[in-house]
């Protein structure tokens, strides 16, 4: 399970069995979608399955995860998304009525976010050899002239802009899956980025980094960057922004927020000249209100993330192994 968790052994899988059978220079970039280069035009294109257990949970489903989670990969290339396919993998057994809850939950999700179901699939599996519903999106978009973002491009001095608060889409599914209650209910924060997206390139065309912290939360997404720049980042404990109650649920459970998942917040390095104007335009619009600058980009320690606590010290923010919460996305 741990090698599906988004972190080092997720890392491995990838360098060690998928790279190499695949090695292409558009693969190695290693971003959440690949930018190509066809007729003349820049497109992105991505793709992502989604396995949540359960199927449904506050604040959404695995439809509408489907759709935002293969959007905003879209997005963090800075494209603006179009099309998607959607491929279904439903067990025996499972009652239409739940497929027909998911599938329209889809259908709204892409009307909120602008794009076009366009092509799928339908597989049927026995009994036992599923989970109910299985879901594959893949989307294409196109990419803005003079964009360029990408991980390698984050250079220190570089402020890093988180969009919202995090932990929110982990929590929420955990809760519902082991019937846990935190005195209030946990909503994920799933949402289409695009539109944030485009506000933010709206400012400037030169933000460096995006990167939605789903699998592996803000920690595993920030040591990803961290690595491919050849840089390093520093965080401050208390300007990260953890609601309350996903802080109270991490405590119980024993769990770090930093490495929870999330589905509707994207963090971003921006270059110094340009942050506050890209953090003014990020709270001005819905999916970016709750934005702050989390910390920056440096030249200390490559490749590392560290964090200055809140007491007063520093401590390394490392790749998590596998995932805390598996199923989630």
């Amino acid at each position: 399970m741990g090698h599906g968790g988004g972190g080092a052994l997720s890392a491995e899988l990838i360098e060690q069995v998928f790279a190499p059978a695949y090695g292409n220079a558009l693969l190695a970039g290693l971003t959440d979608s690949a930018v190509l280069h066809l007729g003349g035009a820049r497109l992105a294109l991505s793709t992502d399955s989604y396995v949540v257990r359960p199927l449904f949970f506050p604040g959404g489903c695995v439809g509408d995860l489907a759709v935002n989670g293969t959007v905003n990969d879209l997005a963090m290339s800075g494209a603006r998304p179009a099309y998607l396919s959607a491929a279904f993998v439903l067990e025996e057994g499972v009652a239409l009525s739940v497929v027909e809850r998911v599938a329209r939950a889809m259908g709204a999700a892409a009307e909120t976010a602008g794009v076009t179901i366009a092509t799928g699939d339908t597989k049927v599996v026995e009994a036992g050899h599923g989970d109910g519903v299985y879901v594959t999106t893949a989307g294409v978009g196109l990419v803005p002239e003079r964009v360029d973002i990408r991980p390698q491009r984050a250079r220190p001095g570089d402020a890093v802009i988180v969009s919202g608060p995090i932990g929110l889409h982990g929590v929420a599914v955990l809760s519902v899956r082991e019937g846990l209650e935190f005195g209030v209910e946990i909503a994920s924060d799933t949402a289409p980025l695009a539109d944030l997206v485009a506000t933010m390139l709206d400012v400037t065309p030169e933000i460096h980094v995006l990167r939605d912290p789903t699998r592996g939360g803000l920690a595993a997404s920030l040591n990803e960057i961290a690595r491919a720049s050849g840089t390093g980042v520093r965080l401050s404990e208390r300007a990260v922004p953890v609601p309350d109650a996903v802080a109270n649920a991490c405590g119980f459970l024993g769990l770090d927020p930093l490495y929870v998942a999330n589905e509707g917040r994207l963090v971003a390095f921006v270059p110094p000249a340009d942050a506050e104007a890209v953090l003014a335009a990020m709270r001005a619009h819905p999916q970016g209100a709750g934005a702050v600058i989390v910390g920056e980009c440096v030249a200390e320690h490559p490749g590392m993330v560290v964090m200055a606590t809140g007491l007063g010290g520093t401590r390394v923010v490392d790749l998590p192994l596998g995932e805390q919460l598996p199923r989630i996305c």
